[in-house]
């Protein structure tokens, strides 16, 4: 499901803070020149602590993340950020889509920057992620931390495709 611009998604501010984080860094390696391999960002409190998910295909990179976060303890969201694509109205485009979840959330989302290269092969950015879509909750049946007396404040994201 990819959002229209009509459509209002409320993404809670930690788990948008970690996507957002997870499309900067993925960013600039892509800058720099460095091939991403799928990554974890684990939100604890004030620490992000990440993890490389290398694999053979697709399915096993999602599963390795999926491992390391559906039972971490004490976190407050997740996100995994990787390099693949959209289907837009123009077809297929790269996109670097970061995704995750909160403890607890029916349902996850995933956000992205679509890119294409220039004429010497470096990327070009879209100014501003895009809302993807829903996406599976790694952290659905993980219990939200109780020393967390913090009110989680909720950001609007409104679709920009």
């Amino acid at each position: 499901m990819v959002a229209t611009k009509e459509e209002r998604i409320i993404i809670p501010g930690v788990l948008e803070s970690v996507l957002r984080y997870c499309l900067k860094d993925a960013q600039e390696r892509m800058e720099k020149g460095e091939q991403i391999v799928p990554f974890s960002a684990l939100a604890v409190k004030e620490t992000l602590f990440f993890e490389e998910h290398p694999g053979d295909d697709v399915a096993e990179c999602f599963h390795s993340a999926r491992k390391t976060v559906q039972d971490a303890k004490g976190a407050d969201a997740y996100g995994f950020c990787y390099d693949g694509y959209i289907d837009t109205d123009q077809g297929k485009s790269d996109c670097l889509i970061a995704e995750g979840g909160v403890p607890g959330a029916e349902y996850g989302h995933a956000i992205g920057v679509p890119y294409t290269f220039d004429g010497e092969g470096k990327p070009v950015f879209q100014a501003e992620p895009i809302y993807v879509s829903k996406a599976l909750n790694y952290m659905l049946h993980a219990v939200p931390d109780p020393d967390d007396d913090d009110e989680e404040e909720e950001a609007e994201t409104a679709s920009e495709e």
